[in-house]
């Protein structure tokens, strides 16, 4: 989790330097900035449910700011999306005119899709929020309860939303990104038959769809583990249950690592802060530690002043004393 975080904050760290030396940023990156800030606010909130589970801290802490894990995981769920509809429509091959519209204007619409998916989280938070609060009263308590033998089942309508909200964004995901796959394959399918085509472009296109698969995997894996957790048929206390948790937190670590060393710029920022650490480590070990230094220190003082007079007036040219003519 805290390796998901700093991968999350190195994005954020390379496209804000981009920004402030630039002042100005390109929509993926925007993007992508967006969505790893989002991740690191949702892993904070899964990290303090991870300590409410082993009872390190407050049940309430979580449960009392559920409103803000299902508002980040909103945001999240749909900034991954926009990021995997932008890959279909750079990469995928498809000749129909409303792709062709969508892929001359994608750069101008991913300021739209951000705002958008900030304005719909806020407007669904602020409309659900009382079914929402009582969703962690009915499954988390219970589940921190040492009495408890079955997660009480919630209503309808909470539930419904909570799937409502899960599925709309995913779908529209799922869409994409199978099509996507579905493009890459039929054109690296084509280049291996064509006479002449060049090895390292083939592998490039397998690489991507590689990439996009995995996206893809652990998009579905958080998506499935939350309609399993919501739907309330795991068994307290299980390996099951403590693993569907876990897998709902390693999705937004595991592919924010994907995406640096899927992304040149940011995987050589990577490799320059490595470097850095590498050669701000060495440099620590090479310098004298505080004790070494005050031990030199002492030893200079410790030599009696007669000492250092002598030596000095024994390098002085003949006719000078201390130094004068």
């Amino acid at each position: 989790m805290f390796t998901g975080m700093l991968a999350n904050g190195l994005i954020v760290i390379v496209n804000a330097i981009d920004l402030i030396t630039q002042r100005k940023i390109a929509p993926l990156n925007l993007l992508l900035c967006c969505l790893a800030t989002s991740r690191i606010i949702l892993q904070l909130c899964i990290f303090f449910a991870h300590l409410g589970l082993f009872c390190l801290v407050k049940h309430n802490l979580f449960t009392d700011n559920f409103t803000l894990f299902f508002f980040v995981n909103e945001l999240s769920l749909w900034f991954a999306t926009w990021l995997g509809v932008f890959y279909f429509v750079k990469i995928a091959t498809i000749s129909h005119p409303a792709f062709l519209w969508l892929k001359m204007r994608i750069y101008r619409l991913v300021p739209w899709f951000i705002l958008g998916s900030v304005l719909y989280a806020t407007i669904s938070t602020i409309i659900y929020e009382r079914d929402i609060l009582t969703f962690p009263e009915k499954i988390i308590i219970s589940m921190l309860s040492k009495n408890a033998t079955q997660v009480g089942k919630m209503d309808a309508m909470t539930l419904s939303v909570f799937i409502f909200e899960l599925t709309l964004p995913s779908l529209i995901f799922i869409v994409a990104v199978l099509l996507l796959i579905f493009s890459l394959w039929n054109h690296s399918w084509r280049m291996r038959t064509m006479v002449g085509t060049r090895e390292p472009r083939r592998h490039a296109h397998i690489s991507a769809m590689l990439s996009i698969l995995s996206f893809f995997i652990l998009y579905f894996s958080h998506y499935m583990v939350g309609l399993v957790i919501a739907s309330q048929s795991l068994e307290l206390g299980s390996t099951t249950f403590l693993l569907c948790f876990l897998v709902f937190g390693i999705y937004p670590s595991l592919h924010s690592i994907i995406l640096i060393f899927g992304n040149p710029r940011l995987k050589q920022s990577v490799k320059m802060f490595i470097v850095n650490c590498k050669y701000c480590d060495k440099m620590r070990n090479t310098w004298p530690s505080r004790k070494e230094a005050r031990l030199s220190i002492n030893n200079v003082l410790d030599i009696p002043i007669i000492v250092l007079l002598k030596s000095e007036t024994q390098t002085l040219p003949r006719g000078s004393v201390c130094g004068m003519d």
